[in-house]
């Protein structure tokens, strides 16, 4: 069902998601740096990929898809992205040692449900230029679904079934982000035993610092 291109070569080899919405210059955003391979998903409805069936937007749907990216190419690291940072967290809980080192960037959610997105407000909350804007109104021209069948779900319907993942795992929120709260990056991070939390403003304005955090953790 998802696509996936590569970039780079050799080890550590890392399954790169992204967000609702992503553009596919945007998938690539976290892979900046990154030392080795980098496998970036693409998922349904998003870039050139075939829309999504009827009923596909589901974190446990996405993260199976995850994973048989992630066995295709020998992942042994791997980074989501708000949507797939929830999807990964559904893949930890089913298999705990699926990943050597896992980064969650802007989580959404985690066991307790998000409310209803409307497309406009997450289209522009985010701000921008009017360039950006309107690649984000393109992109989510074909996310109507998304937008309807997300809502209401959530990552791991307890977060203590995260306990069991032993691996470390670096979660990334920010203080000024509607779309992502701060508080669901805190409550994440604490889910896991190795758990560790950074927090910048806003991804957008603090890409060099996500950019180091991501290189040292996931170069170890």
């Amino acid at each position: 069902m998802v696509t996936y291109r590569s970039f780079g070569s050799g080890t550590p080899v890392t399954l790169v998601g992204h967000g609702l919405g992503a553009t596919p210059g945007e998938a690539r955003l976290p892979t900046s740096g990154l030392p080795g391979t980098k496998v970036v998903v693409t998922l349904p409805s998003h870039g050139d990929a075939p829309d999504a069936p009827a009923g596909y937007w589901n974190y446990r749907r996405i993260a199976a898809d995850l994973r048989l990216v992630a066995r295709e190419v020998g992942a042994t690291r791997a980074i989501g992205v708000s949507l797939t940072a929830g999807a990964l967290m559904a893949l930890l809980a089913d298999d705990p040692d699926a990943f050597e080192r896992v980064a969650l960037l802007l989580p959404a959610v985690l066991d307790e449900p998000r409310r209803l997105l409307a497309r406009e407000y997450a289209i522009t909350v985010v701000g921008g230029p009017p360039e950006y804007l309107a690649e984000r109104r393109r992109a989510f021209a074909r996310l109507d679904g998304a937008l309807a069948e997300l809502p209401g779900q959530v990552a791991v319907p307890d977060r203590a079934l995260l306990a069991a993942v032993q691996v470390p795992v670096l979660v990334v929120g920010a203080t000024r982000d509607p779309l992502h709260p701060e508080e669901i990056a805190k409550a994440t991070a604490g889910a896991f035993p190795a758990g560790r939390l950074e927090l910048v403003p806003s991804w957008l304005t603090h890409r060099s610092d996500v950019r180091g955090w991501l290189g040292d953790f996931l170069g170890g």
